[in-house]
């Protein structure tokens, strides 16, 4: 991703990751109630977790957003685009969010800004995104940009367990 990519909301900034970053994440996701929702998310997490995505994401050039709340200028979360296919005019993707900072609408937010962004300048036509039964909020946060149901997989939860994910998309036709 190109570290100057600058996406602003109202409340929100979506930029690269940095390594100072690490703590933040760190905070986000050495929480099993975030962590469980989230496909390769190992927990505990460490700081060598946190240092690797950190790295990962800059090395690849991935669409992966800090997401930063502008009143605390702290990373709150994280969203990414994903396995993009400038032939198909696809990619999927995923967020969370900080715990501490759940019911404020951010994760809305920071998704909305994250389709317009798809949408707007990369020129996609379609998102495949998902969330993991039980998860209503993801649910309910993507119903509200037009997400369909589209598919049932099977997936492995975080403790290894067998949970069905729902897979769901969005296209500029809808």
């Amino acid at each position: 991703m190109n570290e100057n990519l600058v996406i602003e909301t109202e409340r929100l900034v979506l930029r690269a990751f940095k390594l100072t970053d690490a703590d933040d994440i760190i905070e986000g996701l050495n929480n099993l109630n975030v962590s469980k929702w989230l496909a390769f998310v190992p927990y505990p997490y460490t700081k060598e977790d946190a240092i690797k995505y950190i790295e990962d994401s800059i090395d690849n050039k991935l669409y992966n957003f800090a997401i930063v709340l502008k009143s605390e200028n702290r990373v709150i979360g994280s969203t990414q685009l994903s396995n993009i296919s400038k032939i198909h005019g696809t990619a999927g993707g995923g967020i969370w969010i900080n715990e501490k900072y759940h019911g404020n609408g951010y994760g809305t937010e920071a998704w909305g800004a994250r389709i317009r962004y798809a949408f707007n300048e990369l020129g996609l036509r379609r998102l495949e995104n998902g969330y993991f039964e039980g998860n209503e909020s993801s649910f309910k946060m993507q119903e509200k940009f037009g997400y369909k149901n589209e598919a049932v997989n099977i997936c492995s939860g975080y403790d290894l367990s067998v949970v069905a994910g729902v897979c769901l998309q969005i296209s500029t036709s809808l």
